[in-house]
């Protein structure tokens, strides 16, 4: 073995060991939309505003009151929550299974890439809007500011593996890493990802 391979050795398995220590809490993303200002006001009325039910995790995120039903080729979801505030786009964030129940071949993507994505129909009480794309399947990921980012050794748009979930049914995954000034650390699955491996909110979890 190279001096130089010895030393990679070394240094990564001294990584892994400090990342043991450092295990980040686990939240499971039910389906949820965002959307922009326009398309909220064609669903719930000229002039309507988000209500604020409860504060994320995420900084300047929020569950609102308001619910829309969801409408497939095959079938509907109804009561699915906005997270606000408005964005510049329209997304649908499902799991697998959402897709099988309304009919549609959402692709995985990162948040915000819903360019050639899967059409849905979205049902409020004031309108309906057919928008042909907007929905996807949210690919696994974790959040971090970019000191969290520092401090765990991970990059923006890096892949790393998590160990998650209690034996005998825990398992590993692949996750995506977003570093931005605006998040805070915390991993999101859905819940498809979740209930595989027994995952509930609040769960932790680290970096293999």
């Amino acid at each position: 073995m190279s001096e130089e391979l010895a030393k990679k050795i070394t240094e990564r398995v001294a990584q892994r060991m400090e990342r043991e220590k450092m295990p980040f809490v686990v939240n499971v993303s039910n389906r949820h939309f965002h959307c922009t200002k326009e398309t909220f006001e064609k669903l719930f009325g000229a002039g309507a505003l988000p209500t604020n039910i409860r504060d994320l995790i995420q900084p300047g995120q929020y569950a609102c009151r308001e619910t829309v039903t969801l409408k497939g080729t095959k079938g509907e979801i109804k009561k699915v929550r906005l997270i606000a505030p408005f964005r510049s786009y329209d997304q649908i964030e499902l799991s697998r299974t959402d897709c099988h129940t309304l009919g549609i071949d959402a692709p995985v993507r990162d948040s915000g890439n819903v360019k050639g994505s899967a059409p849905i129909t979205l049902i409020g009480p004031a309108g309906e809007v057919k928008l042909p794309e907007g929905a996807i399947v949210q690919m696994r990921h974790i959040h971090f500011h970019p000191r969290e980012a520092e401090k765990y050794g991970v990059k923006n748009m890096e892949y790393v593996k998590i160990r998650i979930g209690t034996p005998p049914r825990d398992g590993v995954y692949t996750v995506l890493c977003r570093v931005r000034e605006d998040m805070k650390l915390e991993c999101h699955l859905d819940t498809d990802e979740a209930n595989a491996l027994n995952v509930k909110n609040g769960d932790t979890s680290i970096i293999l």
